[in-house]
């Protein structure tokens, strides 16, 4: 019996929400912990320990079809799909969470390596406080309209971006890159560099933000190359920080929610 056959093609649930449900990627490092063993005692045997033994399928990336909140998967998990293999499971509300806490952490922690760190959102106040020192991430970002605008506002990172996908940031910058902040490079006919975020490019022109937000417009005809650079500019924090200072610092992106306090 496959406990995650139906998370996979994730079907919203008309039964009431359990009362005992953190919210979304709120998880505590017990939370994923347990829910890795979970995981692994009753899913692991179909789906694998990555999540990627059905061709078509990689629990890790997050993606489901009919669900997008944690509540709406541990309703799925506990009342099953209708009409589907996935029945109906009698684990707990707790259990249940627990289980989406380990389900949304995969693709950071390299799930089923036996030896992958579990990890978690640490606590916000000292995460802010390596946000704005050690990690020198106000050098770049800008959050709640403080800050440079030579990297992306992380103002809304906390409501855009999950939980593994924010440790992945930290650990691997290149390996996800969005496509909306990725910087432009131009070399004018002169030997000009510029680096920067693309505001506007027309058949003729290119406007661009350079690293000193400096507004530079420039003539194609006067460009020898332009284009978008693949990789990240932003440094690895893997050697920067320790683990648990890495953990405080996505415990205090997650709270960035585009609300200023």
């Amino acid at each position: 019996m496959s406990l995650w056959l139906g998370v996979l093609c994730i079907a919203a649930s008309a039964a009431s929400g359990p009362p005992r449900v953190a919210q979304d990627h709120g998880y505590t490092p017990a939370d994923i912990e347990n829910g890795g063993r979970l995981y692994q005692a009753a899913c692991s045997g179909c789906h694998g320990p990555a999540g990627d033994a059905i061709p078509g399928v990689e629990l890790a990336r997050g993606e489901f079809r009919r669900a997008t909140s944690d509540t709406d998967l541990v309703r799925i998990i506990q009342s099953g799909i209708p009409n589907t293999t996935m029945p109906p499971h009698s684990f707990s509300d707790r259990d249940a969470a627990q289980v989406v806490a380990y389900l949304r952490n995969m693709s950071a922690i390299g799930a089923g390596s036996g030896t992958a760190t579990l990890r978690g959102a640490g606590d916000p106040a000292r995460g802010r406080t390596i946000f704005e020192g050690k990690g020198g991430c106000t050098t770049c970002h800008r959050v709640y309209g403080r800050g440079p605008r030579v990297a992306p506002d992380l103002s809304e990172v906390g409501a855009t971006r999950s939980l593994p996908e924010l440790h992945e940031a930290l650990l691997d910058p290149d390996a996800r890159v969005r496509p909306g902040n990725r910087l432009f490079q131009v070399l004018t006919r002169s030997g000009s560099r510029i680096t920067g975020r693309l505001l506007n490019q027309d058949s003729f022109s290119v406007q661009i933000l350079d690293a000193s937000e400096r507004l530079v417009s420039l003539q194609k005809s006067d460009l020898r190359e332009y284009g978008f650079i693949r990789a990240s500019t932003m440094p690895s924090y893997r050697e920067m920080l320790t683990t648990q200072e890495l953990d405080d610092l996505v415990g205090y992106l997650v709270t960035l929610k585009g609300l200023n306090p």
